[in-house]
């Protein structure tokens, strides 16, 4: 492995944490193909926006990259089916979000070779800027740093806010996690060549990867590989939390503020992760929607921690058998990173596009459950990097006072948990917030 390179001087953001990054159980294991279920759930919800409209029906025969439901407005997105099998039903089914949703049921083919139907899409280069996002669209592209937001609709900044600068997320900041890691090192290629069409579709010409410097490796690989003749810088980023984040990157690489209530567009960048502009690559290059992609398996509570290529739908169940079952001390499960991920009661739930991570936590890498009062240290206010007032709107949730969090720039909250992460008295700061905002948006709504 490369030696890691020197934090000072390197660009970041104010504030943030370094909890501590436990990537070592992952980062130097090679990506593998997870065997294919016996039963595959895909849920109607997998990203930000309106639920797909399903166009199948139970009984339906389908192939592996097929389209079984459609996006049902412009901020949605195209479902397709990851394997070859049968429509069993549609029906409500466990969601990692922790309610019921509606879901394509298939039994899985065992005698399938689980090749794609082919798929016909034009070159990329041959066609006009607006048809690039179309397929992007057609093909079920979403962010998978997390957000899941449907690619296309990023594609189409407003006339008033041009892009001028892509902005590849290569910080995978959330400890455990090394799926986008593994991306790097393994299919730089489909990276740069997604890259290449994401500038086509915004009609830019410059590119900046930003990496942590906890991935010398990735930083190495990316560096040697980048395409002459692309105007694309490979920038090495300090190691903190949360730096993955569009505000924090965008900060960090160019200088730019992204001000309060707005979106990167509004200074000029767009923020893409790696693993999503891979995905764009296979689309162009093979007709391949987003069915799969790598998938983090960690924590001290899983015999064989690995990163997975996994087909979504795929049951939580499924992914623990195949990674040898729980260890004694299992505790917890987590889909995403420890920081922003969410906790999981059941082993039904399926795994979706925006899961870059499971974790099976000890009983020693859990937080401990009590919850003392507040002690007014401010050590939130310092660590918050959208330099919010953790404490005082922790204060107001607690009493229900919605709106008067709203006026303290509840909507800037990303959710990252630093707050959560420092106080002393270990006050779910975080998940009171995620919390408020679903009641301030039921009152806007009454």
């Amino acid at each position: 492995m490369a030696p890691r390179l020197k934090t000072s001087d390197l660009p970041s953001f104010r504030n943030g944490v370094h909890p501590p990054e436990n990537k070592d159980l992952t980062s130097g294991i090679p990506s593998r193909r997870l065997p294919f279920p016996d039963e595959i759930i895909l849920p109607l919800s997998q990203h930000i926006g309106r639920p797909a409209e399903a166009l199948v029906k139970p009984g339906d025969r389908i192939e592996r990259g097929d389209v079984i439901a459609k996006a049902s407005g412009y901020v949605s997105s195209y479902v397709h089916a990851t394997a070859s099998g049968t429509v069993k039903s549609i029906e409500h089914w466990p969601h990692p979000a922790g309610a019921m949703q509606p879901s394509v049921r298939i039994d899985v083919d065992p005698h399938s070779t689980q090749l794609q139907r082919p798929r016909l899409v034009p070159h990329w280069d041959e066609v006009p800027e607006e048809q690039l996002s179309e397929e992007i669209s057609k093909a079920g592209i979403v962010g998978l740093g997390g957000a899941a937001f449907p690619m296309h609709v990023k594609l189409r900044p407003p006339a008033d806010q041009p892009v001028d600068v892509l902005m590849v997320n290569g910080s995978e900041c959330e400890p455990y996690l090394t799926s986008d890691h593994r991306t790097m090192l393994e299919r730089p290629e489909h990276v740069y060549q997604g890259i290449r069409i994401v500038l086509r579709a915004l009609g830019i010409s410059r590119a900046v990867i930003g990496i942590e410097v906890n991935k010398p490796d990735a930083i190495e690989v990316m560096r040697n590989t980048a395409p002459d003749d692309l105007d694309i810088q490979v920038q090495p980023l300090k190691v903190k939390y949360p730096q993955g984040a569009e505000k924090m990157l965008i900060k960090a690489v160019t200088g730019r503020v992204v001000p309060s209530g707005k979106l990167p567009a509004s200074v000029g960048a767009l923020v893409q992760n790696v693993a999503t502009t891979a995905s764009v690559a296979l689309v162009f290059e093979t007709g391949q929607p987003l069915i799969e992609r790598i998938i983090t398996v960690s924590g001290r509570g899983i015999r064989q921690p690995g990163n997975w290529v996994i087909p979504f739908g795929t049951k939580l169940s499924d992914v623990i058998a195949a990674c040898g079952g729980f260890t004694e001390d299992a505790s917890e499960i987590v889909f995403g990173g420890p920081m922003m991920g969410q906790s999981q009661a059941s082993l039904d739930v399926p795994v979706l596009k925006a899961t870059g991570g499971i974790l099976v936590l000890s009983k020693d890498e859990c937080k401990r459950q009590d919850i003392l009062p507040c002690i007014r240290c401010g050590k939130c206010i310092d660590a918050c990097p959208v330099f919010l007032n953790p404490q005082l709107m922790g204060a107001l949730a607690r009493v229900d006072r919605f709106e008067e969090m709203a006026g303290n720039n509840l909507g800037d909250c990303m959710l990252c948990g630093c707050c959560s992460f420092v106080c002393p008295s270990n006050i779910p700061l975080s998940q009171l917030f995620a919390m408020s905002r679903i009641q301030l948006s039921r009152l806007q709504a009454a």
